[in-house]
């Protein structure tokens, strides 16, 4: 249960993300987390961890969302 920890400690995490390198890495970091829980909740049908990854993707938007309006050309 090491990625449920890190999972909710990236979610306490205060973000300034003021770089776009930081978000990006932010936004990869998520993604994995949210991926490697996705595989232990296919096993165990936890809701708990539902409720995680549906936090962790709020999370992961908005900073999606920044980037995309950062990147225009």
């Amino acid at each position: 249960m090491e990625l449920v920890e890190k999972a909710l400690e990236f979610e306490e995490r205060k973000l300034s993300l003021k770089t776009t390198n930081e978000r990006i890495l932010a936004s990869r970091e998520v993604k994995g987390l949210i991926l490697g829980l996705n595989e232990i909740y296919k096993k165990t049908k936890n809701p708990e961890l539902m409720d995680i990854m549906k936090r962790l993707t709020v999370i992961k938007k908005k900073i999606e969302k920044r980037l995309k309006l950062r990147i225009t050309i």
